[in-house]
């Protein structure tokens, strides 16, 4: 194996990101190091290229991007058991301390020590990639290396659907961006009755009507009573699910929910936003905020569902070869794709 390897890296203070040749990591004693083969663009990369007030606040420059990744183990540190090489894996992002009271409590997706590997550590867009074997998630057969680089985003939304029991239930999900499709494939192979999504981008609800059987609204045209009317629903809807960051979107979900309706956000809106939370109050809605996966529920929930079942691989639109990696970034920026996949091999 060459002591170099290639990586997309964060050089400049500007829109962009830069091959960048770097030496293969160096693995500890607790650490595996993978080989990467495929990799997803994530909304967070596309702000991190973007270079915008958050990334600039958030991300050093130099830092080796890209956090949704699958490859296979390659070299184990003296005290890693149960994982081999040549082992197929994926992995969790987060990498968590181990002091906190959340963290000994068996909560690791609490953790205020966490960190996020191609944010605030070396991440994967590269050939290889360090990471403690805690976070490594072995891949069964029955899950490719294409799958296997967006189970990270898979897990958000699985984590955001699950919050709440969905069997029977009419859901309502803001926002048609990749998680949001998934989340709405999670909620109807779970049971939910009804799955409405809504946006304004059309090519995104035409990609999760390809997706999941799920209804699509394109808010800008059609009321969302008008879809409770057709659908026969009485009293609106049960669960809620912010996918969007958009304040309009979560005003219009409170509007359409039921009295004691239940809401998992995973969408962040901009800033500081104004919220009548008296009409939240007197509804009696819940709001859980959803962040990262539950560590490692979330990914036993998701492979179970994927090997009895659940298909997301639609939602990945587009495939480049690392070479063509300003193409996948600019496809993705245009807001006409679901996931984008780099191919490292």
């Amino acid at each position: 194996m060459s002591n170099e390897m290639m990586t997309l890296a964060k050089l400049r203070p500007e829109p962009g990101l830069w091959m960048d040749p770097r030496p293969v990591p160096e693995i500890g004693p607790d650490d595996v190091l993978i080989r990467i083969r495929k990799t997803g663009i994530c909304g967070t990369d596309i702000h991190i290229w973007n270079w915008d007030d958050w990334a600039a606040r958030t991300v050093p420059l130099g830092l080796v991007t890209g956090h949704e990744f699958a490859g296979e183990i390659v070299e184990l540190g003296r005290n890693v058991e149960g994982l081999s090489i040549g082992q197929r894996c994926s992995g969790e992002g987060h990498l968590i301390g181990k002091t906190s009271r959340q963290s000994r409590a068996g909560k690791f997706h609490l953790d205020p020590a966490t960190r996020g590997i191609g944010v605030n550590e070396q991440g994967a867009f590269a050939q290889y990639l360090r990471l403690p074997a805690f976070n490594v998630v072995p891949l069964p057969d029955e899950i490719d290396d294409e799958i296997g680089a967006i189970l990270d985003p898979l897990g958000n939304a699985v984590h955001t659907a699950l919050s709440f029991d969905l069997v029977g239930e009419d859901v309502l999900i803001t926002g048609a961006g990749p998680i949001g499709i998934m989340a709405a494939a999670v909620a109807r192979h779970v049971g939910a009755r009804h799955v409405v999504i809504t946006d304004v981008n059309p090519d995104r609800l035409a990609l999760a009507a390809e997706v999941a059987d799920v209804i699509p609204v394109n808010v800008a045209q059609e009321d969302l009573k008008s879809v409770e009317s057709r659908l026969k629903m009485s009293q609106g809807f049960d669960v809620g699910m912010e996918m969007s960051g958009n304040q309009a979107a979560l005003d219009q979900m409170v509007d359409a929910m039921v009295m004691g309706g239940r809401i998992a956000m995973l969408g962040i809106p901009p800033g500081k936003s104004p919220v009548d939370w008296s009409r939240i109050v007197f509804k009696a809605i819940t709001i859980k905020g959803v962040y990262g996966r539950e560590i490692f529920e979330t990914w036993y929930k998701m492979i179970a569902m994927l090997e009895n079942g659940l298909n997301v691989r639609k939602v990945i639109t587009h495939r480049y070869k690392v070479a063509d990696f300003q193409q996948g970034f600019e496809v993705m920026r245009s807001g006409r794709s679901g996931k984008v996949v780099l191919d490292w091999d």
